[in-house]
């Protein structure tokens, strides 16, 4: 077994977790390399002892990829992987970790991982692409979110959004949420959202502070497919982001067409934790 340890630098400063986890799997066997998910300062000092390789040329022979971070990292990391079908297992040295199949503590676990005792959940992801009349603008895959957002302070952006084809719903406020089950646990909860089960195959639609009592959000089946047009946002552009990523801005007029993704990430379950002992162990 090869596996690929990712950390994020800067929430394992001393790369103490990584040491620890690199220790009990060659114990057991394991062949591993450690890999930098993003690229750090210059000013920023990595241990002479680690040798750092390339993330995407060891993932063409990795069996595993260990996530060391938040939710965030998790995300970043996993993108990759998916598309190289390598499955993810997270270590939480965040805050949340919904994603996260370890916390910190339960790194001696890993021994689990190279006995083969584990399993494999799918989670669904979006395909998101945006339009400028016939014009492809962008197109990302989302395993958390897709994010539409006012370009500027006390301004609000009016958006339609149809569900094949047919009209679902126009929304005024500072914007919407377009997620999948994994994501429901994010942005879209803050927002309102409801928790869906992150095995469920469901695209969850959350206004942001909508201008209306009435308006609500609503869950549409993964088969669907949505279509949002930028109505008036003022004298500015509006924001779309995915999983957090680069932001780009579209103008009114343009579409965004999401849809259930022919990719899926792949977590690695270790332990018998259900997805509501998580959620009440997170917010408790």
């Amino acid at each position: 077994m090869k596996v690929i340890m990712a950390p994020n630098p800067y929430r394992d400063r001393n790369f103490q977790y990584v040491y620890t986890a690199k220790r009990i799997l060659q114990e057991c066997g394991v062949e591993t390399r450690v890999c930098l998910p993003f690229g750090v300062d210059k000013s920023f000092e990595l241990p002479k002892d680690l040798d750092f390789c390339n993330l995407e040329t060891e993932l063409g022979s990795a069996d595993v990829l260990i996530c060391f971070g938040g939710d965030g990292t998790i995300l970043h990391s996993s993108k990759a992987a998916t598309f190289r079908n390598v499955p993810v297992l997270g270590v939480n040295i965040g805050t949340m970790g919904f994603m996260a199949e370890l916390e910190a503590s339960e790194l001696p676990m890993l021994s689990e991982l190279a006995a083969g005792h584990y399993t494999i959940e799918n989670r669904m992801m979006l395909d998101v692409r945006a339009y400028r009349e016939k014009s492809l603008l962008f197109s990302e895959t989302a395993l958390n979110d897709m994010v539409l957002s006012k370009g500027v302070v006390a301004r609000v952006i009016q958006l339609s959004v149809s569900c094949d084809g047919e009209l679902a719903g126009n929304y005024s406020g500072d914007g919407l949420i377009v997620c999948t089950p994994t994501g429901s646990t994010a942005y879209s909860l803050s927002a309102g959202g409801p928790i869906v089960d992150p095995k469920g195959n469901n695209i969850v639609v959350t206004p942001v502070c909508a201008h209306s009592f009435q308006t609500k959000g609503f869950v549409a089946s993964g088969d669907r497919k949505l279509e949002i047009q930028i109505g008036k946002t003022g004298k500015k552009s509006a924001v779309v982001s995915i999983d957090g990523g680069r932001a780009h801005r579209l103008n009114v007029g343009d579409k965004i067409q999401i849809r259930r993704s022919s990719f899926v990430t792949r977590l690695v379950r270790i332990k018998n934790t259900s997805f509501f002992e998580v959620i009440r162990s997170k917010f408790n």
